[in-house]
């Protein structure tokens, strides 16, 4: 309580102009956030969340900005409403998501920044994505991907990512492979920006990178053996808690693709051991991607020859009781 006194004192004390320790003050609030969004569950984070953006759009709107200060300012409620649009998908709320993100693209435009405004139409794209709107999720991703064509950092490699993924749910193999291989083509050319510097959501790391691919072949229902070794890549990638770039949910859906391709590959008893993981996971982190990511793992329980089989109906079972069990999320 004595902090958050002492943060309203601060955010409050210029009455004539926004004063550098404000600004300050607000930058230290937003990189933690930022670092802790991926390793958290949400209701850990989010009233700080929902705090620090009306802390940014009171100072926007207060007249007390000078010129200077206005690109920073609309970067932070950028990223900051970028964040809420996030955990408003991870809410299974769509449509406040979509409207959030409009208020992020809003801010990215006022600044001028177009890494974050082809970031925001990849949040659109994610969106549709576990929406089941496979087209759209392609189209938000196309348009991303035209204005980052010439971003040097990661996000427009995660938009082309988000294409190939929309392109697998749509049947397109053709696309998927062509997206992934120029991906991974601007790999060796990425020069690390802003928002690359700023991590957690804003950055598309190589072992990122490589659960995606996994994921539209895993989609498009394929299997074998180089595919499995992919995936389990994939889960090495984020299989340490320490590393910079891990993630909870990340980990989860690398899991639940190597169990897809598992199964793909007619291992029955190496998928149940993939997918447990996630199984387990505390209720506070079944976010919507981790369970639209567990109920393919169900779908493609009920097809192939072990569909009948002890393992498979006992998993399909507890898969379906996945989303059920977990707490109701931070709603606002």
């Amino acid at each position: 309580m004595a902090v958050r006194r002492a943060k309203d004192f601060l955010l409050g004390a210029d009455r004539e102009r926004v004063g550098e320790d404000t600004l300050g003050l607000l930058d230290d609030e937003v990189q933690r956030l930022v670092a802790a969004y991926p390793r958290e569950p949400l209701s850990a984070i989010w009233d700080d969340l929902l705090e620090t953006q009306d802390q940014v759009f009171r100072l926007l709107e207060g007249g007390r900005v000078r010129p200077s200060q206005l690109r920073d300012l609309n970067v932070k409620g950028a990223v900051l409403s970028f964040m809420v649009a996030k955990g408003f998908n991870d809410m299974e709320v769509p449509h406040q998501a979509l409207t959030m993100t409009r208020v992020a693209a809003a801010c990215a435009r006022d600044a001028e920044h177009a890494g974050l405004i082809a970031a925001t139409e990849g949040l659109k794209s994610l969106i549709a994505y576990w929406a089941d709107k496979p087209t759209d999720a392609y189209h938000y991703a196309s348009q991303g991907a035209a204005v980052a064509e010439h971003q040097r950092g990661t996000v427009a490699l995660w938009l082309l990512g988000l294409q190939a993924r929309a392109a697998a749910v749509l049947g397109d193999e053709e696309t998927v492979r062509t997206a992934n291989q120029q991906a991974a083509d601007r790999r060796e050319r990425v020069v690390p920006d802003d928002l690359d510097a700023l991590g957690g959501l804003f950055t598309y790391a190589p072992e990122k990178q490589l659960y995606y691919a996994v994921e539209a072949e895993a989609v498009l229902g394929h299997g074998g053996a180089q595919l499995a070794q992919q995936a389990e890549q994939a889960v090495q990638g984020f299989s340490d808690p320490t590393a910079p770039n891990w993630a909870f949910g990340d980990l989860a859906g690398s899991q639940c693709d190597l169990a897809l391709v598992r199964l793909y590959g007619g291992d029955l008893d190496g998928a149940a051991a993939a997918i447990r993981p996630v199984l387990d996971l505390p209720a506070s982190h079944r976010n919507n991607g981790i369970v639209m990511s567990a109920m393919r793992v169900r779908q493609a329980l009920t097809s192939g020859p072990a569909r009948e089989a002890v393992v498979a109906r006992d998993l399909r079972a507890e898969i379906e009781a996945f989303p059920a069990s977990r707490p109701a999320l931070p709603h606002r």
